[in-house]
């Protein structure tokens, strides 16, 4: 019975990054659906709350245990700015404000690369990125660029790069890139329920001054509710805590590879549900995008003495 129960406990981990991808995914989805009827910073705002409220009911239901120390607290806040508010309020904002869906995917797509170059620069040997890592890391944006060239060639017509927008996607990359490292680096193992509510709270509180200053008004109607649903069941209390399990279990470089294939896994999902088209170059880009980030998460290979 214990080892049926291992052998659970086991696939289920090996199946944490693909869940994770999955999930991950669908929020260019729901941009889509929530996008137009309201501003970005109000659903975010919304949505931290919404997330709050389900992991307290969740915490207390299961008597789950809250960090301990006040430095515990400070670490976890810091990655719930970076990680919530900074990344998710910089793709929404930059979206909203008109650049393409391809070109925001592009530009937080080298969030890898920078987490790789940063661990080769300052990382210990354990931590550094590998010949091989690096081949797949480089192989892996290749395969984006090509997944997400259609989008950037056939823009639609009120998409449009400006200095806000392209400073709010860049800021959407620091923060993601800067969080992982930040999380690895300093945040203890402790239930994702309450490290989530954490870092959700800290979010929560640097986005509503931006929320107050949002002239467009909220509209509820079915598309964003059924947006917010997504975002708070799906994205928050499935995406975000599978993210903070996968820092704590994996190194960091292998961890950001994975975000290579959520473009890849969006366009899928775009071919199925709005009939976008999916051309060969858009293929090849999806092959080359997953092996390169199976060179980067491949264990190496025990050295023979």
């Amino acid at each position: 019975m214990n080892d049926r129960s291992d052998d659970t406990a086991a696939l289920l981990i090996r199946l944490m990054p693909a869940v994770f991808v999955l999930i991950w995914a669908t929020g260019f989805i729901v941009a889509r659906y929530g996008m137009p009827h309201a501003p970005p910073f109000s659903f975010l705002f919304y949505r931290y709350l919404l997330s709050i409220g389900c992991f307290l009911v969740w915490i207390v239901i299961a008597r789950v245990r809250w960090p301990r120390t006040g430095l515990e607290w400070v670490h976890l806040g810091v990655t719930g700015m970076l990680m919530h508010a900074g990344y998710l309020g910089g793709v929404w904002a930059a979206v909203k404000g008109g650049m393409g869906s391809g070109l925001s995917a592009l530009i937080v797509g080298i969030q890898p690369v920078l987490t790789a170059i940063w661990l080769s620069a300052t990382g210990t040997a354990g931590s550094r990125v590998t010949g091989r890592q690096w081949l797949g890391l480089l192989l892996g944006f290749a395969g984006l660029v090509l997944v997400v060239s259609r989008k950037l060639t056939y823009a639609s017509p009120g998409d449009h790069v400006t200095w806000a927008n392209f400073s709010w996607a860049l800021l959407a990359l620091v923060c993601i890139t800067a969080g992982t490292l930040y999380q690895k680096r300093f945040v203890k193992p402790c239930d994702v329920r309450t490290a989530n509510t954490v870092q959700l709270l800290a979010a929560a509180l640097v986005t509503l001054p931006l929320a107050l200053l949002e002239a467009e008004p909220f509209r509820w109607n079915l598309e964003s509710a059924g947006a917010m649903a997504w975002s708070v069941l799906g994205l928050t209390l499935g995406g975000s805590s599978l993210l903070y399990l996968l820092i704590q279990r994996g190194a960091a470089a292998s961890v950001a590879s994975l975000m290579y294939l959520v473009p890849p896994t969006t366009a899928l999902m775009a071919w199925v549900l709005f009939g976008e088209p999916i051309t060969l170059l858009t293929i090849a880009g999806i092959a080359l995008t997953a092996f390169g980030v199976a060179l980067v998460v491949r264990p190496a290979a025990p050295r023979s003495r």
